[in-house]
């Protein structure tokens, strides 16, 4: 074989190699591009949005509503005393000492207006009592704790510490040393029947009360 025949020959394969690192080199240059493409993609999120379904929505009709209900419950309050006709009314729940007095027919004329707070909110199951003139009870402090969320009225309170039996109004009267409440039932069906207690004695005129439970109670209460 002579040279011209070689050197034809490495040319041509020279042509083949070259040929094909082209190729390649494309191959691999769109490979990387197709790659960083989709990794591109890859780190753009969809957004996402959340809807609230409308029912779940509040809107301002939902809220009257709301406002009205609250409004027109009713709740039951007992009124005791110098009032024309005692007895359990029903009431709005935002209603007041005055508007359970008009129901109850308004204020006997033996009344006193100093026992009462007429613009006292009345709670569920709540008792007011009216005292009588010359039964010494005055209306409670508008800074006096709350005590109508445990059955008591706060429309009265007695001046001593000592619970007075002829105004004092059922969880008052259980406040004292074994009274409980079937006991503390019978001494105000007693007064509402008889009148009021003239001395701490005469609570032995209600049944069950002997004379060693008056004794035991005749420091805590009084009738004045």
């Amino acid at each position: 074989m002579d040279w011209k025949m070689m050197v034809k020959q490495v040319k041509e394969h020279f042509k083949i190699v070259i040929g094909i690192g082209l190729v390649l080199i494309l191959i691999i240059y769109f490979g990387l591009r197709s790659l960083t493409h989709d990794a591109s993609d890859a780190l753009v999120l969809p957004e996402q949005s959340v809807t609230i379904p409308k029912s779940e929505q509040p809107t301002a009709k939902q809220s009257n509503e709301s406002q009205k209900s609250e409004a027109s419950k009713q709740i039951l309050v007992d009124i005791k005393g110098a009032v024309k006709n005692p007895g359990v009314y029903k009431v709005a729940s935002h209603a007041r000492v005055n508007d359970v007095i008009v129901l109850a027919g308004g204020l006997t004329p033996q009344a006193d207006g100093k026992s009462i707070n007429l613009a006292q909110k009345v709670t569920d199951e709540m008792i007011i009592y009216v005292a009588s003139v010359g039964e010494n009870v005055t209306a409670l402090p508008s800074s006096a704790p709350d005590k109508a969320s445990t059955g008591q009225s706060g429309a009265t309170t007695a001046p001593s510490d000592k619970v007075n039996i002829n105004t004092a109004d059922l969880t008052e009267l259980q406040t004292l040393s074994g009274i409980g409440a079937k006991r503390a039932q019978d001494i105000i069906d007693y007064r509402e029947q008889n009148g009021p207690f003239k001395t701490p004695e005469d609570l032995g005129k209600v049944s069950g009360f002997g004379e060693k439970t008056i004794e035991k109670l005749k420091e805590s209460i009084t009738v004045d």
